[in-house]
């Protein structure tokens, strides 16, 4: 019950978690849009506002110079000339300009009688003839039609001229730079000027290619024809970071949320380690207690066999079970100096008597100690023992302990459809030593390979409690051969057997 609430509190937090950074980088996402969207209206609106000033620019530069012509307009006669049908009048105008070019109007007009002679009388003004002020209507709307001919004239004489003498690029760059201001964009920019079909006219002095990706375009003189018309390209340097900028006062809330969601897994991390540190203690309390049950059990059953007098007791039976008890106390010890080896984990460095050590010798000699341990139990030791550079410099109980436990695990994993084996190499390989010591046992699975020299971990063997041990022996070797400033690593298959190899380096 307790692994399931943990669980559950662990997955709604971790849930939390995610929605909570989701909605974050969600908001992020919207001010990254709305930041991108407005500086693309802000641009856009530059730019119309640039093409339109070029064109007011030209115009105005054009009218300027035009200006003597309109003011030297005169005209030169008023001709009326009336056709058969005496209902209408038609009026032949020629203006003529001081440079001596003649511009010629006909107008026709409803004829009225000559008798008609009346007045029109303005406001505050004397009165005229109304044909005399007729007249004069006339010659006011002639004159005004006259310089809108010229004028349109000069404009469009303006348009067949190529756009690199209609466009001032200082004019350019000092209105675009304007406008951008008026919008609220204050970044360096680069623009360029193309002809409609995309040649390049002219680009300001520092232009770099930068940011070309993400240019902003606008069609200049869109009034013309389409072939007199141009592009204005501006591209912006440092478009991303200017949209980034806005996100910068979010950035103190993702980071207190990340160092929320660190703690929290680190948290979560130290519960399970916890826990799992809770199933190992139990775990090694279950096995100390099997392991010391059985010899205290022997011992106690020899003794009491000793002492009670209605058993006959023969010189045989007496020797059996003192070596009984005898056998069951090294077994008890033994295991007792195991559980001390636990002192050892607790300091960060093991107290080493080191010397140097032949190392071909150190294992010959283990080899024939527990040959009688491995014929007893129907297997055989093959020693190979060929590294030319055996000296290593070690501590000779710990390193002798580290050969042993790895025999005896060897013995303990066995099978029992087949003959033990059990195989000792050594070699040299470049400045190092190594040993090897391989079995056809049971094997490992890849899953528990990795683990086999954490402290108390146990390979599991079913249901079946016929592998004795508190899952200290691969941690003490592995501790033993780190201290030692060496390696070593296992490999295994099951139902084939586990080979460990050892690298010490030399002296």
């Amino acid at each position: 019950m307790k692994k399931t609430t943990i669980s559950i509190l662990a997955a709604v937090m971790g849930i939390s978690f995610v929605c909570l950074l989701a909605l974050q980088v969600y908001y992020i996402e919207e001010v990254l849009d709305l930041r991108r969207l407005h500086f693309v209206e802000s641009v856009n609106r530059s730019l119309l506002a640039t093409a339109h000033e070029l064109e007011l620019d030209e115009a105005t530069r054009y009218l300027n110079q035009g200006s003597d012509a309109i003011a030297g307009i005169a005209m030169a006669s008023d001709s009326v000339t009336v056709t058969t049908d005496s209902a209408f009048i038609q009026r032949t105008h020629t203006i003529t300009a001081k440079d001596g070019s003649a511009f010629s109007t006909i107008e026709t007009t409803a004829n009225t009688k000559f008798s008609d002679k009346y007045f029109t009388k303005r406001p505050n003004e004397k009165t005229m003839p109304r044909s005399l002020e007729s007249i004069m209507k006339e010659r006011y709307d002639n004159g005004k039609a006259l310089i809108e001919e010229v004028i349109y004239s000069m404009l469009y004489t303006a348009s067949d001229r190529p756009l690199v003498d209609r466009i001032d690029i200082n004019v350019l760059d000092q209105t675009l730079r304007t406008q951008l201001a008026n919008n609220g964009i204050n970044i360096p920019y680069h623009f360029s000027v193309y002809t409609s079909n995309g040649n390049l006219v002219m680009r300001c002095s520092d232009y770099e290619t930068e940011g070309e990706n993400n240019a902003f375009t606008t069609t200049i003189f869109r009034n013309d024809p389409v072939q007199k018309m141009g592009t204005l390209k501006v591209h912006f340097p440092m478009y991303s970071r200017y949209i980034t900028q806005s996100i910068w006062f979010l950035m103190p809330s993702l980071i207190f949320t990340l160092i929320l969601l660190i703690t929290f897994i680190v948290t979560l991390v130290l519960v399970f380690r916890q826990k799992k540190l809770t199933e190992v203690k139990n775990d090694f309390i279950n096995n100390m207690t099997h392991e010391f049950k059985t010899p205290i059990s022997s011992i106690s059953l020899a003794a009491q066999m000793l002492c009670d007098e209605s058993v006959p007791k023969s010189e045989k039976m007496t020797r059996r079970l003192a070596n009984t008890i005898n056998d069951e106390t090294n077994r008890l010890r033994f295991q007792v100096e195991k559980v001390l080896q636990l002192s050892m984990y607790e300091n960060q460095r093991a107290r080493l008597n080191l010397r140097e050590v032949d190392a071909n010798e150190l294992i010959a000699g283990v080899i024939h100690t527990f040959t009688l341990k491995v014929e007893k139990n129907g297997g055989k030791i093959i020693s190979n023992l060929r590294a030319e550079k055996p000296d290593i410099y070690v501590d000779e109980m710990h390193f002798t302990n580290v050969i042993f436990n790895l025999m005896d695990n060897a013995v303990k994993y066995r099978r029992q459809d087949a003959q033990l084996e059990l195989k000792l190499s050594t070699w040299n390989e470049n400045d190092h030593l190594c040993i090897s010591i391989q079995d056809n046992g049971i094997g490992i699975k890849k899953d528990d390979i990795k683990k086999i020299f954490e402290k108390f971990y146990r390979v599991h063997t079913g249901n079946l409690h016929d592998v004795k041990g508190f899952g200290l022996g691969l941690a003490y070797v592995k501790k033993i051969i780190t201290e030692h400033k060496g390696t070593i690593t296992a490999e295994s298959e099951i139902g084939i057997g586990t080979k460990f190899i050892i690298k010490m380096p030399l002296v």
